[in-house]
């Protein structure tokens, strides 16, 4: 039986996540950070999104999407189905990189939307991989804090996202159990 079609909707903001095959890593050393952050900067350019927020991880990562053409899908599929080809090949393996399609929830709401920054975030000093956020040379927010975020990232818009109903800049530092609610856990 086939799986059920995405939400792909024009103009909606997607909390995108994927996981490694049984839990390993996606990302061996930083040439593969590399290459995944090059394709998804094309992948951005090719389909017209709008990448407002990505954390690569070692075995998944983070990406904060807005899709003005409702082509989320289509763009996971080349985006992933690339990274693994080049990556398999490069490390000489075979098969899935991924555990099953990414998984992508819909931001629906503004709390939502400043939870699931903050989360992206938080998420390598969380896993005790650094001591702040912006220490983390693979996300966006220390990309950015470093004055390094790729042409690609578009800052502009999440910050004015967060400032049309924050005032603020940045998004608040939400709890554990604040942000497990406003991403829908």
């Amino acid at each position: 039986m086939p799986r059920p079609p995405r939400e792909d909707f024009e103009g909606a903001i997607h909390h995108v996540y994927a996981r490694g095959n049984d839990r390993r890593d996606v990302f061996l050393d930083d040439t593969d950070r590399w290459i995944y952050l090059g394709l998804l900067g094309r992948v951005t350019a090719d389909c017209a999104w709008r990448c407002l927020s990505y954390c690569l991880m070692r075995n998944h990562l983070h990406l904060l999407i807005e899709t003005p053409r409702g082509n989320l899908a289509a763009g996971m599929q080349v985006l992933h189905g690339r990274y693994a080809q080049r990556t398999n090949r490069r490390h000489g393996r075979t098969g899935h990189v991924f555990q099953g399609r990414y998984g992508a929830v819909r931001v629906r709401t503004d709390p939502q939307l400043w939870a699931t920054a903050a989360y992206i975030a938080r998420n390598p000093a969380d896993a005790g991989l650094c001591a702040r956020p912006d220490e983390w040379p693979w996300s966006s927010h220390g990309a950015a804090a470093r004055g390094r975020a790729p042409g690609w990232l578009d800052r502009g818009r999440l910050s004015a996202y967060l400032a049309a109903v924050t005032g603020r800049r940045r998004p608040p530092a939400p709890t554990s159990r604040a942000a497990s609610a406003a991403l829908g856990g």
